[in-house]
């Protein structure tokens, strides 16, 4: 996601030199998707991707509740020790135009197939105190994405590389307040971190301060330079859970899971080529200090709000679950970013994402008292709007279908593996970068996913 600007006054110039510098700080608060809205991440387990994470908290014998709803750990009897790992494969090609503040097209291709193959781990532990107390431990990656477009394409302006996950350390309990229900809180450590790149068309910059024919003359177009910057945080939260058994074959469970609100740390650092390094002595004089220079900066970026529904229904062959999720996107208002160099003042994007829901519905069938097979379907709309969307974050509203097996070893050695394929819709778009490039076209995404897990049971 990239900031507009309006045509710029003499005041508005340090702002200008800003705002390109490090606009891509700002992508902090808009990476590219991976399973769920946005950058959200529901990988954490091989069995309930089976059914597209219907019944996720409710289907039982699943120890990643330690992560999902830790009241669902009254569910758990005896002691688990449970590692997943789920592969990525997303792939993100454009199609489009772009053209720079002058109208000229901008050259390049389209940036090829932006996607990448990720893995993501999680491993939990969960055992049962006494009758009414479990407890457990987790490490998840609840949110992550990777992309990578040519460096030479039309849109380099607004995206070259993104990087970003968060990774949490989660400490659960839970308490049977009577034989039918039972609570869970969880404390979340996150650590979050990024790495962005992007171009820089110094053309452009020159534009806004001394205007384009000029400009030509001193910088032509094509004089682009690249901006990458990292950086990193550790913050805290925490989770809510309910868990009740209504009947001897059903199941419900609601979970609440907090925003966590970090400060992202980082530097960044710019590749000038030398006919702008010749420019910058007299910009120095202008700004107070020279642009485009090794620098720190910080930003506010939060990981947000989840609530979850989840169902399950028991029969002796067949298992029926339904899962709905809302999640709290309309945090991403806008992202002030604030830099230790004195000739880049702090800058303010606004971005607006809207709430998202995903509801999920899939089953288990028993084949016998060791092979269990799943499948189940899902629907995730997108918190992006065509006006703010950018090639960061082509989001759009999906689709999932999975499929699933389990396969019980032993009595205590369960061993798990699933397929989904994620169907996207178009995600169009229509943006400008900070040197006004303007950027038009849409993006065609989709994504497999391949999950297996192991689990052994004392």
């Amino acid at each position: 996601m990239q900031m507009s600007f309006r045509p710029f006054s003499r005041a508005s110039r340090p702002l200008t030199l800003a705002a390109l510098s490090l606009a891509i700080l700002g992508s902090l608060a808009a990476p590219q998707y991976a399973h769920a809205s946005a950058f959200q991440l529901h990988e954490d387990s091989a069995a309930a991707m089976g059914r597209a994470y219907a019944g996720s908290a409710t289907a039982g014998g699943d120890a990643s509740v330690v992560a999902n709803n830790p009241a669902a750990m009254s569910d758990l009897k005896g002691t688990y020790f449970q590692a997943d790992v789920t592969a990525i494969n997303f792939g993100s090609t454009f199609s489009g135009s772009a053209v720079d503040a002058q109208g000229r097209a901008i050259t390049g291709g389209n940036g090829g197939n932006a996607g990448t193959t990720m893995p993501v781990p999680a491993f939990f532990f969960a055992t049962q105190l006494s009758d009414k107390w479990h407890v457990g431990a987790a490490f998840t990656v609840p949110f992550g994405f990777q992309t990578e477009y040519d460096s030479t394409w039309i849109g380099r302006y607004s995206a070259i590389k993104s990087k970003f996950e968060s990774l949490d350390g989660t400490l659960s309990v839970s308490y049977d307040v009577t034989d039918n229900f039972a609570l869970g809180v969880s404390g979340i450590a996150q650590k979050t971190s990024a790495e962005l790149t992007s171009a820089i068309n110094y053309n452009g910059v020159v534009s806004q301060l001394v205007g384009p024919s000029l400009a030509n003359l001193l910088v032509p177009p094509g004089s682009d330079g690249i901006a990458r910057i990292k950086g990193d945080d550790w913050a805290y939260g925490w989770q809510l859970g309910a868990f009740w058994r209504l009947s001897q074959n059903d199941r419900l469970a609601f979970d609440y899971r907090s925003k966590i609100s970090h400060t992202l740390e980082g530097t960044a650092n710019f590749t000038v080529p030398a006919n702008v390094q010749a420019l910058l002595p007299a910009a120095s004089a202008l700004l107070g200090g020279t642009p485009f220079q090794h620098t720190e900066g910080t930003a506010p970026f939060t990981t947000p709000a989840v609530a979850t529904a989840s169902y399950w229904h028991q029969a002796e062959k067949f298992g029926f679950g339904m899962d709905v999720s809302w999640t709290k996107w309309d945090v991403f208002k806008n992202l002030t970013v604030n830099y230790a160099n004195p000739a880049q003042p702090a800058t303010v994007e606004t971005f607006n994402w809207r709430n998202t829901w995903y509801a999920a519905i899939g089953g288990d069938y028993y084949v016998n008292d060791k092979l269990t097979l799943r499948a189940g379907l899902a629907i995730d709309t997108t918190p992006t709007y065509e006006a703010t969307r950018d090639p960061r974050v082509p989001d759009s509203t999906r689709q999932l279908v999975s499929v699933g097996l389990g396969y019980k070893a032993s009595e205590h050695f369960l061993i798990n593996a699933s397929y989904a394929h994620i169907f996207v819709n178009a995600a169009h778009m229509n943006t400008t970068s900070p040197t006004g490039d303007v950027l038009t076209g849409s993006s065609d995404d989709y994504g497999n996913l391949l999950s297996l897990s192991a689990q052994y049971k004392f």
